[in-house]
């Protein structure tokens, strides 16, 4: 399973970006999607997650600026962001929560992690 994430740049506070992760997923079933960030010094932080069901939560500091969205095929997650600010500066993350199938009629549950976007947002 790869995760291919796409779509970060260098943009001025207020502007907007959207990034993609595109999954191959093989045999795996994907259950949600989330985005996480990692600024310079921090610790990787949840932003956003969608469920296969298209329920979405946000962490408070991006709620009504980002929206978390999946193609129907519910194998690429978006990342609309809106109303950029300086603070959101820091390498995008795309993971999937899933499970694979197991022989025996079971699962097996798993997450993949993408390679990362840079996004800067200048003030």
């Amino acid at each position: 399973v790869q995760l291919q994430a796409s779509g970060g740049g260098l943009v001025q506070a207020g502007g907007s970006l959207r990034l993609s992760c595109t999954a191959s997923t093989g045999t795996f079933r994907i259950k949600s999607f989330d985005w996480w960030r990692q600024a310079p010094g921090k610790q990787r932080e949840w932003v956003a997650t969608i469920t296969s069901a298209d329920i979405a939560n946000y962490v408070g500091s991006v709620q009504g600026r980002f929206a978390i969205s999946t193609d129907n095929a519910k194998s690429t997650v978006y990342l609309q962001m809106n109303n950029l600010k300086p603070e959101d500066t820091a390498v995008y993350y795309c993971r999937a929560d899933g499970v694979f199938p197991t022989g025996n009629g079971g699962t097996l549950p798993y997450d993949f992690w993408g390679q990362g976007t840079q996004v800067t947002v200048s003030s």
